[in-house]
């Protein structure tokens, strides 16, 4: 019974000192919501306008490599196109994050408090349960608060990604057509000058 006793004072000890960290941790996330929430209502106003940016960029960017490389053309914007789709995938990551994490933190800060408050209880001390109980509930709302945010904006994120991928992918078939064309127009343009100074000679 002595080693039970002591295992379970071992683990309320680690459960308590938990509590200050996923307090915190809380709070970082609440943050990190607001600011992405800033960034996604930015990319939402450049997109009703009509201005994406991330499009853009990848435009200038199939513009200098085509003017930069010569047969490979089709190679290298095939790669920057893997690349721009990998980045986009990449960019999911964190706000898929914070749709785990945080209703694991708040449920963590639920449980913690519950322990120390029924431990007040045991004591007598019921401002201290009160307390407990009160931080216990609110830690659990703003967990779930910040998942399901997160979950809202990933909804509409993921509309983005696929329909930039589409659009990245119509680009880059676009440009490598029409580079093809002029390549062709090039080829007979020249067999024709030659035809023409052979003439002349004759």
């Amino acid at each position: 019974m002595n080693i039970l006793a002591g295992l379970e004072t071992f683990l309320y000890i680690i459960a308590s000192s938990l509590f200050y960290p996923v307090i915190i941790g809380l709070v970082l996330l609440i943050l990190w919501v607001v600011i992405y929430f800033g960034s996604f209502l930015r990319e939402y106003i450049d997109r009703r306008q009509g201005n994406p940016s991330l499009l853009l960029k990848f435009k200038k960017m199939l513009d200098t490599e085509l003017s930069q490389n010569g047969a490979a053309t089709d190679i290298v914007l095939e790669r920057q196109l893997q690349e721009a789709e990998l980045a986009l995938i990449k960019s999911l990551d964190k706000i898929r994050f914070v749709i785990r994490v945080g209703p694991a933190l708040g449920l963590m800060g639920t449980l913690i408090p519950m322990g120390i408050a029924l431990s007040a209880l045991a004591q007598g001390d019921m401002p201290k349960m009160a307390s407990s109980m009160v931080t216990a509930f609110t830690t659990t709302v703003v967990g779930l608060a910040c998942g399901v945010a997160a979950y809202l904006m990933t909804l509409v994120k993921e509309k983005w990604v696929r329909s930039d991928i589409r659009e990245m992918e119509y680009m880059s078939e676009l440009v490598l057509r029409n580079s093809r064309f002029k390549i062709q127009d090039s080829k007979t343009t020249g067999a024709y000058d030659e035809i023409f100074e052979k003439t002349e000679k004759v």
